[in-house]
């Protein structure tokens, strides 16, 4: 085993502990497999997705921290959500572009 694959096991080591401790420390009664570096393919509950994301893929991008905030102004001022922005947003491209708006 060389010294970099030595330094990733230890440095999982730490994230999981420092995982457990933090859910101790959460008070909560059902426990949370974490993976360890024997058993990757170990799920978590974590891992879980809404049924609502099923067969969805993540859109994203780094903007300036203005925009996000211009962002959920609007959002609150319509009365939406940031998501619903978006979703008009690329449909309104979409259109630009003669192509079906199915966001």
């Amino acid at each position: 085993m060389d010294m970099q694959t030595v330094r990733n096991i230890r440095k999982m080591s730490k994230k999981m502990d420092l995982a457990a401790a933090l859910h101790e420390a959460s008070g909560k009664k059902h426990t949370v497999s974490i993976p360890t570096p024997e058993n990757e393919t170990t799920k978590t509950v974590l891992n879980r997705k809404p049924p609502s994301r099923t067969g969805k893929k993540v859109v994203a991008g780094h903007f300036d921290p203005a925009v996000i905030r211009q962002l959920k102004i609007m959002a609150i001022d319509n009365d939406s959500s940031i998501h619903s922005l978006l979703a008009e947003a690329l449909n309104d491209l979409f259109d630009k572009h003669k192509m079906k708006p199915i966001a």
